[in-house]
C-alpha cells in the first residue's frame, strides 16, 4: 500500500502523538485486535518510515514502539494476530544494522526469534505467527550480523522444516527467507570452492542437495523452487559456484522416470539459462531435458529456449522441433490434399506423443499450450525468419547471437487449418490415430478458439495462394456452420478480418481483387444471417466485424457495392433496437462507420439526418449506459472526421449533443462529452490541421488560432461553456480533471497571459460567478443561461483553474491514505477515539 503524500517524509508530529495510544491497545489482550488489512497497512506505513530515516532514530523518539515489542516478548497471551505483527515490525528495523545492535543488547531479538519465543508457545500452531516469525527474519536478514545471528538463534533447521509446512504462506515465507540467506551470506564471494561461505550458508546448500537427491516428490519440488528464487533474482559471480555444486543433483534428475517435479524443474532450468551461471555445457543439460521430459512440460522449456538470445543453433532447431511435433502428428493422421507441405516430414511421432495425444484431456490442452506458444514466436509482419529479437527475448553468456531460424509458414499453415478440420468432423482420418483424434477434437471450443487465434496471427506472413484459398473456405464454413459456438464464431470472424486486412494490403479506392471480391460475396449473406441469429452473442459479433469491415473498406467500390445489394444495412439498423444493450451500443458503432460512408439502405432519403435523431434520441432515453457510451463515441468521431452532415451545421450538432450528455448519469458518457468538446475546441482555434488538444499540457502551448471576438460567439452558440462549467464541478473526478484542462487550454488561447481587452464584471459575469459558486457547494439546478463572450473571459479570469487541476490530480482518497487516518480509524476500533473514524 502507498499513503499519500511525498515518498521520503520522517514521522509527522500527529503520527508520533498518537502512537502511544496505539501500541497501548494493541499490547492490551482485553482490547479488540485491528483486522489483518489494518496491521499490514500499519507495517508497510513503518517500513517507508525506516526507508526514509534511522530506525534507531525512530524507535528513540517513539518508545511506545519498543515498549510494544518488549511487552510482546513477555506476555504469555498475547493475540496471534499483534505477535505475528511484533515479529514483523522487529524485522522491519532491525534490517539497519546499528538498529540490529541497539535492538541485540536487551537480547529482545533471541527472546522472539529464538526458541524460547513464539515457537515455544501455543501461538507457534497458528500458521499467520509463524508467517510473521519467517517474514520478520527475512526482513532483518540484510547485513553480516544478521548471519551470526540466524546461527545463534537455531533459526535455519526452523526455517528448512517450515519450507514443508502446510501452510502454503508460511512454506513460501520459509522459501524466501532461505533465498535471502544464500545471496546474504555468499553475496561477494569469488572463491572457487563451493562452500565458500559461512556455516549456515554450507547447511542451506548441503539441505538443498539433500532433497533434490531424496526419493520424495514434495521435497526435491521445494528444493527447485527455491533455486528457481536464488537464480531469477541473484546475479552474483557466486551463483556459478552454487550451479556447478547442485547441477549434478539436478542433471540426476532427468534421469528418472517419470521426472519428478517436472514443471518445476523447467523454470529452474530457464532461471539458470538467463543467469550469469549458465554455462557453455549446460546446453547439454537442456538438450537432454528436452528428450526427456513430457510433452506438456517440453513445450514451455522448448518456448524459454527460443527466447534466448545466445544459444547453440542445435539447440534451437531442436527445441523448435520438439513445439511443432503436436501440430505435426496431428497433420499427420490426416489424408492431406495433393501438395499440401508436411510439417516436420522426417521426424517420427514418439510414443509420447501419440499417447498424449489420444487422451482427451491432455490432447486438448497439449494443443492449446502448443498454438499459443507458437503464436507467441512468430516473427513480425513479413518475417520470414524466427528472429531472436522476440518478446521476451533474455541473454544468455557462453555463446554469440545465434542465426534465426527460418519460420515454416506453409506448413504451420496447413497444420492448424487441418487441426481446425478435425474440430469440425470435415477431417479425413489416415490412420487409427487420425480416427481417436476426430472424436476427441470433433466440437472441441477450446482448441478452436485457440486455433482460430493463431490462424489469425498467420496471417501476417501470407503464404502460396493455393493455401490462402483454403484458408478462406475453410473460415467461411465456420461462419456458416450452424454447430459453431458464439464464442468460435466471434474468433472466426476476428481471423477473417485479420486475413482480410493481410491479403488486400492498405485500404484504397481501388477493386477488390478476384478472390477476396468471391469471399465478400459469399460472406454477406453469412453476415445477414447472423445479424438475425436468436443468440445476442453472435449478433453482436456480427455488427462488430461488420463494423470493422466498413471502417477499412467502406470506401472500395467492391465491397460497396456488394454490401447495397444485401440487407445488411437494413438489419443493422433494425438492431439499435435490440433488446439487448451490448448489441444496441455494437450497432450503433456500425451504423456509425456506415453513415460516414455514406453505405444506407436508402440514399435518397436524408438517412444520416434521420439516423442522428434517432442516435441523438438513444443517448437521451436509452437506460442502459453502453448503448449511450457508443452514441458518443460514433458522435465524437462525426465530428473528427468531418461527417458531411454535420459539417453543415456544427454549432447546433455540438449543442444538441452536449446538452443531452449533460444530463446523462453515467460519468463516461459525460468525459465523452468533454471529449467531444476538445475536438469542437481544436477545429474552432485553428484549421483540421492543427495541433492536438490533447498533446496540450501547458495553456502557454496552446495553437495560435481565430482572435477571441471570433472564437467566443462560436462556443457560446454551441453552448459549450456551460457544458464545460458544469463538467467542471462534476462529482467524477475523471470528468471534472479533462474539462479543467479544456477550459485552460480556451483561457490561453482567447485570453493569453490575460492580454485581451479588459472587460468588467458585469451583470452577465456576476450572475455566472454565482451560478459556479452554487454548483460548487452542490447546487446544479441553477441555469447559466445566455451567455456573452466577456462575461466568460471574466469568469475564466476569476476561477483558479490551475489549482483546481492540481487538487484534481491528487487521489480521490488522499486524505484517507494519510498515515494519520489509519491511525485514528484503529483507534476509534478500539474505543479510544470517539467518532474518528474515517470509515474508508
Amino acid at each position: 500500500m502507498s499513503f499519500a503524500g511525498t515518498p521520503g517524509l520522517a514521522m509527522d508530529p500527529e503520527c508520533s502523538r498518537l502512537l502511544p495510544a496505539l501500541c497501548a491497545l494493541l499490547a492490551d489482550p482485553r482490547q479488540p485486535v485491528a483486522d489483518d488489512t489494518c496491521l499490514e497497512k500499519l507495517l508497510d506505513w513503518l517500513k517507508t518510515v525506516t526507508e526514509a530515516e534511522s530506525s534507531l532514530l525512530v524507535l528513540q523518539e517513539n518508545p511506545c514502539l519498543m515498549e510494544l515489542l518488549l511487552h510482546t516478548l513477555k506476555l504469555q497471551d498475547t493475540s496471534p494476530r499483534v505477535l505475528s505483527f511484533s515479529l514483523r515490525l522487529a524485522g522491519i528495523f532491525a534490517a539497519q544494522e546499528d538498529c540490529f545492535q541497539y535492538l541485540q543488547q536487551g537480547q529482545l531479538l533471541l527472546g522472539l526469534f529464538g526458541e524460547a519465543g513464539p515457537l515455544g508457545r501455543a501461538a507457534w500452531g497458528v500458521p499467520g505467527v509463524r508467517s510473521g516469525w519467517a517474514q520478520g527474519l527475512c526482513s532483518l536478514a540484510q547485513h553480516p550480523s544478521a548471519l551470526q545471528f540466524l546461527t545463534d538463534c537455531g533459526a535455519v533447521d526452523t526455517v528448512l522444516s517450515l519450507q514443508g509446512d502446510p501452510s502454503l504462506f508460511v512454506a513460501s515465507a520459509a522459501s524466501q527467507l532461505l533465498v535471502r540467506v544464500l545471496a546474504l551470506a555468499l553475496h561477494g564471494g569469488t572463491g572457487e570452492q563451493p562452500l565458500d561461505g559461512p556455516p549456515c550458508a554450507q547447511r542451506v546448500v548441503g539441505h538443498l542437495e539433500e532433497c533434490l537427491r531424496s526419493p520424495a516428490t514434495p521435497q526435491v519440488t521445494r528444493a527447485l523452487d527455491v533455486l528457481s528464487s536464488v537464480f531469477g533474482c541473484c546475479q552474483g559471480p557466486w551463483t556459478q559456484v552454487l550451479w556447478a555444486r547442485l547441477s549434478p543433483a539436478v542433471a540426476h534428475l532427468l534421469e528418472e522416470d517419470p521426472v519428478p517435479a517436472a514443471p518445476v524443474l523447467v523454470g529452474l532450468l530457464l532461471s539458470v539459462a538467463r543467469s550469469p551461471a549458465f554455462r557453455s555445457s549446460d546446453c547439454d543439460l537442456l538438450a537432454q531435458a528436452l528428450n526427456r521430459l513430457g510433452p506438456i512440460h517440453a513445450g514451455p522449456l522448448a518456448l524459454g529456449v527460443l527466447k534466448l538470445h545466445c544459444c547453440p543453433q542445435a539447440l534451437r532447431t531442436q527445441a523448435l522441433r520438439v513445439l511443432l511435433q503436436p501440430l505435426a502428428c496431428v497433420q499427420k493422421a490426416a489424408v492431406q490434399p495433393p501438395g499440401a507441405p508436411g510439417l516436420l516430414d522426417t521426424a517420427g511421432d514418439s510414443s509420447a506423443m501419440v499417447a498424449t495425444l489420444l487422451s482427451k484431456s491432455s490432447c486438448v490442452g497439449l494443443l492449446c499450450q502448443t498454438l499459443a506458444q507458437l503464436e507467441e514466436l512468430q516473427p513480425p509482419v513479413g518475417g520470414a525468419r524466427m528472429g531472436t529479437g522476440l518478446p521476451g527475448a533474455e541473454t544468455t553468456s557462453p555463446a554469440a547471437p545465434a542465426e534465426p531460424l527460418p519460420w515454416p509458414q506453409a506448413p504451420l499453415l496447413g497444420a492448424v487449418t487441418m487441426t481446425l478440420r478435425f474440430c469440425n468432423g470435415s477431417a479425413a482420418p489416415a490412420s487409427s490415430v487420425g480416427g481417436r483424434l476426430c472424436g476427441t477434437l470433433a466440437g472441441c471450443v477450446r482448441v478452436q478458439r485457440a486455433a482460430l487465434d493463431f490462424l489469425g496471427a498467420l496471417s501476417r506472413g501470407m503464404g502460396p495462394q493455393e493455401l490462402v484459398t483454403r484458408v478462406f473456405a475453410l473460415l467461411l464454413e465456420y461462419l456458416e456452420s450452424p454447430d459453431s459456438s458464439p464464442t468460435v464464431l466471434k474468433k472466426a470472424f476476428q481471423a477473417s478480418l485479420q486475413w482480410l486486412l493481410h491479403s488486400l494490403g492498405p485500404p484504397s479506392p481501388c477493386d477488390l481483387g478476384p478472390q477476396i471480391q468471391l469471399f465478400l460475396t459469399e460472406l454477406l449473406p453469412v453476415l445477414q444471417k447472423r445479424l438475425c441469429s436468436p443468440c445476442w452473442e453472435v449478433r453482436d459479433s456480427a455488427l462488430e466485424f461488420l463494423a470493422q469491415l466498413t471502417r477499412h473498406w467502406g470506401g472500395q467500390a467492391g465491397f460497396r457495392q456488394a454490401l447495397l445489394a444485401s440487407e445488411v444495412p437494413e438489419l443493422a439498423e433494425q438492431l439499435l433496437h435490440d433488446p439487448e444493450s451490448y448489441v444496441r451500443a455494437s450497432a450503433v458503432a456500425a451504423m456509425g462507420q456506415l453513415s460516414m460512408r455514406g453505405l444506407h439502405a436508402i440514399p435518397e432519403v436524408p438517412e444520416a439526418q434521420r439516423l442522428f435523431l434517432e442516435l441523438l434520441h438513444i443517448l437521451s432515453t436509452d437506460s442502459e449506459g453502453f448503448p449511450r457510451r457508443a452514441v458518443m463515441h460514433v458522435f465524437t468521431e462525426w465530428l473528427r472526421d468531418g461527417h458531411a452532415d454535420v459539417a453543415k451545421d456544427r454549432e447546433q450538432f455540438v449543442a444538441s449533443v452536449l446538452r443531452a450528455a449533460g444530463r446523462d448519469l453515467d460519468w463516461e458518457v459525460r468525459v465523452q462529452g468533454v471529449e467531444l468538446a476538445l475536438v469542437f475546441l481544436a477545429q474552432t482555434l485553428g484549421p483540421p490541421g492543427a495541433s492536438c488538444p490533447y498533446a496540450v499540457a501547458l495553456p502557454g502551448a496552446a495553437p495560435p488560432g481565430p482572435p477571441a471576438p471570433v472564437v467566443l460567439p462560436t462556443l457560446c452558440r454551441a453552448q459549450l461553456f456551460e457544458f464545460a462549467f458544469r463538467a467542471l464541478f462534476d462529482c467524477d473526478r475523471a470528468v471534472a480533471r479533462k474539462s479543467c484542462n479544456l477550459l485552460l487550454l480556451l483561457g490561453a488561447a482567447v485570453d493569453p497571459c490575460g492580454a485581451s481587452t479588459e472587460v468588467g464584471g458585469g451583470p452577465s459575469s456576476a450572475s455566472v460567478e454565482a451560478a459556479l459558486r452554487s454548483w460548487q457547494a452542490g447546487g446544479q439546478g441553477q441555469p447559466l443561461g445566455q451567455l456573452e463572450p466577456e462575461a466568460v473571459v471574466a469568469v475564466l479570469r476569476a476561477l483558479d483553474l490551475e489549482g483546481l487541476r492540481a487538487t484534481l490530480a491528487e487521489s480521490s482518497d488522499h486524505v484517507e491514505r494519510r498515515p494519520q487516518s489509519l491511525l485514528q480509524d484503529m483507534l476509534a476500533t478500539g474505543g479510544v477515539l470517539e467518532d474518528q473514524a474515517d470509515c474508508y
